[in-house]
């Protein structure tokens, strides 16, 4: 875990960059057509990739600004609530702060990208808004948490540790 402001800010621009473009790739490849076949990723291309970097270029920092602003926090309140560090396993502490954050992250950002993408740029009516939330939030909450889970914040704390071996 960081252990001053700074390798906390390094750390939380990590990780909202990791989430956003996991989170793009999936949001990108299943526009793309792309889907499960019993033989695996069917359409899956590698203009998939460069698709999501340029979108995660701009959702990252909506990321990093609202997990600044209230998931961080929400998510350290949750755990807090079900999990005592100096009594539970420190990593158990973690992965519940994680599932917190993400609890109130992925709404946020199916919001945030529901008006942004289906509102603002495709001319859905205002009045769609809550069903496109919703089935945004559906579509994304299970590849959120399992991103995260093993993808995101490992690769997040793997780096910083390679970027500040003091942490």
């Amino acid at each position: 875990m960081p252990k001053t402001k700074a390798q906390g800010v390094l750390f939380g621009l990590i990780m909202s960059y990791a989430m956003a473009y996991g989170m793009e790739i999936y949001n990108v490849a299943i526009k793309e057509g792309v889907h499960m076949t019993a033989g695996g990723l069917s359409n899956m291309t590698n203009p998939v990739f460069w698709d999501a970097l340029k979108e995660a270029s701009y959702m990252g920092l909506l990321v990093f600004l609202f997990s600044n602003l209230w998931g961080n926090r929400l998510g350290a309140a949750f755990a807090a609530r079900h999990c005592d560090p100096r009594r539970d396993n420190p990593y158990l502490c973690r992965l519940l702060r994680q599932a917190g954050t993400v609890a109130v992250m992925c709404p946020t950002m199916s919001l945030a990208a529901s008006l942004l993408f289906n509102v603002c740029l495709a001319g859905a009516p205002i009045t769609q808004l809550p069903a496109i939330w919703v089935g945004t939030l559906l579509k994304n909450f299970p590849m959120a948490f399992f991103w995260n889970m093993f993808a995101a914040a490992p690769f997040s704390h793997w780096l910083l540790g390679k970027l500040c071996p003091t942490h």
